[in-house]
């Protein structure tokens, strides 16, 4: 047993420090980035947030709907072959969509039918994968992430999720294009509670962006964001992408069940290890593990386009009050400060 003294940070810890700008308007600030992956050697032009592949946020419809942003949406991992190959191939922006796979044989054999249907050599074809487990440590994880590697060279491959320099840097060196990071910062994860695990969310997107990007990789952070400033922090601490998911669901594109209580609309989210999740596509919770997701009811929200709006407003008013034209200048020029409140909530929670 050993304790680390140094102190992990959470969004709520800290806040942006204002500096300096010559940005008279928020218009002005361009939210899109250039990338090229490493193993893919594909370039990606787009508003790197994407919607989580949780079964009511990672929709086909979000997907479409957060197209026309230039965002993606990571699909959950349960529509059938052929309404996957009929949407890909359909698909004009490849990296609007990432399928989505865990790591187990029937998995693989899935996506082997929906890339031979799309043809694998095909511009109809898949071309961004989303390889996501809850625990991204084990040698399998990283074995598998090496196989569809070296199976499929110019895919772009998101694998995770991890919390550690050292785990982001294994990931990369074995394949992955983007890891994926968080454990436990979800609003419908239960693992930290369950388990004892996870690491606070900003201090992990820090690390793992400085070990990937020190191999010319980059990470997706996932979880945790619950407010467009959220959002703004994560990309100050090197977040190349952003994963949503709570700040994306109750929307019409969501494939949640709207329900009715004392005259107002919700939906329900939940995680996808939650209870209500295994129950409706693994027959229940397995005797050897417990449900680390709860199930919750969010207000309806109507179409999603009036989010996505708010959220890249925000992030575009963060690159101004820190002088950044452009969203890859935001880490350069973000300095955290540690805080001990965020807001006045005299009249309560905006």
């Amino acid at each position: 047993m050993r304790i680390e003294n140094e102190v992990r940070l959470d969004f709520k810890d800290v806040l942006i420090r204002p500096k300096r700008s010559t940005l008279s308007t928020r218009s002005n600030v361009d939210v899109s980035r250039e990338f090229r992956f490493r193993h893919a050697q594909v370039d990606y032009h787009g508003v790197p947030i994407v919607a989580a592949n949780m079964d009511t946020t990672g929709t086909m419809e979000m997907a479409r709907a957060l197209g026309a942003f230039e965002m993606s949406t990571a699909l959950h991992k349960h529509y059938h072959v052929d309404e996957l190959t009929a949407f890909f191939a359909a698909l004009e922006r490849k990296s609007a969509a990432f399928y989505s796979m865990g790591i187990t044989k029937s998995d693989e054999e899935r996506f082997d039918r929906v890339m031979a249907a799309s043809g694998a050599g095909a511009d109809t074809a898949v071309r961004h994968v989303c390889i996501d487990v809850a625990n991204g440590y084990t040698e399998g994880f990283v074995r598998f992430v090496a196989r569809i590697r070296e199976r499929h060279p110019h895919l772009v491959i998101m694998a995770g999720n991890v919390v550690t320099g050292e785990m982001t840097e294994e990931l990369i060196l074995s394949g992955a294009d983007i890891v994926k990071v968080g454990i436990g910062p979800g609003s419908v994860c239960t693992t930290r509670s369950m388990t004892g695990v996870g690491y606070p969310q900003l201090s992990a997107i820090i690390e793992c962006a400085d070990a990937a990007h020190g191999l010319e990789g980059h990470i997706c952070a996932d979880g945790g964001c619950t407010t467009p400033g959220d959002v703004a922090k994560a990309f100050g601490g090197g977040a190349d992408f952003v994963m949503l998911g709570g700040m994306f669901a109750g929307h019409d594109e969501c494939a949640g069940e709207l329900v009715e209580r004392d005259g107002r609309k919700y939906q329900r989210f939940y995680g996808m290890s939650s209870r209500a999740a295994m129950e409706k596509y693994a027959g229940g919770v397995a005797q050897y593990r417990a449900a680390e997701g709860k199930e919750v009811l969010v207000p309806y929200r109507g179409p999603v386009a009036d989010t996505a709006q708010e959220i890249l407003g925000g992030v575009r008013s963060a690159c101004t009050y820190v002088g950044a034209r452009r969203l890859r200048e935001l880490s350069k020029r973000t300095t955290f400060v540690r805080v001990s409140q965020q807001v006045n909530e005299v009249f309560g929670r905006a």
